[in-house]
């Protein structure tokens, strides 16, 4: 991330929410150059942060804060194999037990911006419903793979895009939100020409939570 030429930002730290250790990267490229097979350069390219929710936030031990796991997920978190495990892994093994909010603050960069494909509301949509699709599934109904039997009736769309405020670093910045998703809660803001930052979360963990966000970097 600290080679990046834009800002990324986060979810204002605060006791019901830990930053998981690293980010999920996309990249797209301009092309490649004739003859050589070599990328032109960068076109877009997206920074997204994961986060561990913790319902009890003053005692992170406390059984409360885990989720239903099946018993054979729950045998291959706390068991060690033969072969062991670094300590790192072990450490991010564990956080399986507690709801994850899962790329919930994404920051999207577009050198050259288009004015319908990469606008506030329709980059909203996208992260809201990425969101949907890889972590809703069994809530909407969908085959574990897609399949040409999903009409999308499910997707969210930029029509139900309302206005918002978001706190940025401490200061209210107009933004968008999406609030009719029975399943998620999307908002973002437009950083400059070139970048906007998302954010989306599971509706069952707003109480829990403050959309304020700030610079991560």
């Amino acid at each position: 991330m600290r080679a990046l030429s834009f800002p990324v930002f986060q979810l204002r730290p605060q006791p019901s929410l830990t930053r998981i250790p690293g980010a999920g990267f996309m990249e797209m490229g301009t092309g490649v150059r004739a003859g050589t097979g070599a990328p032109m350069g960068v076109a877009e390219s997206s920074v997204s942060l994961n986060y561990t929710l913790w319902r009890h936030p003053d005692d992170h031990s406390d059984p409360r804060n885990e989720i239903e796991l099946d018993p054979g997920l729950r045998r291959s978190i706390d068991e060690e194999p033969p072969w062991g495990r670094p300590a790192w892994l072990i450490e991010r093994a564990q956080l399986l037990k507690y709801p994850m909010l899962w790329e919930a603050v994404r920051t999207s960069w577009q050198a050259s911006p288009d004015p319908e494909r990469h606008s506030l509301s329709q980059q909203l949509v996208d992260h809201a419903n990425h969101v949907l699709r890889n972590r809703f599934r069994e809530d909407l109904g969908l085959p574990d793979l897609p399949s040409e039997g999903d009409d999308g009736g499910w997707e969210a769309k930029t029509s139900t895009a309302r206005d918002a405020v978001v706190t940025v670093d401490g200061q209210n910045r107009s933004g968008v939100q999406i609030d009719t998703d029975p399943f998620v809660y999307a908002v973002g803001f437009r950083v400059d020409e070139h970048v906007v930052c998302t954010v989306v979360v599971p509706r069952d963990s707003l109480p829990l939570i403050d959309l304020a966000v700030t610079t991560f970097q």
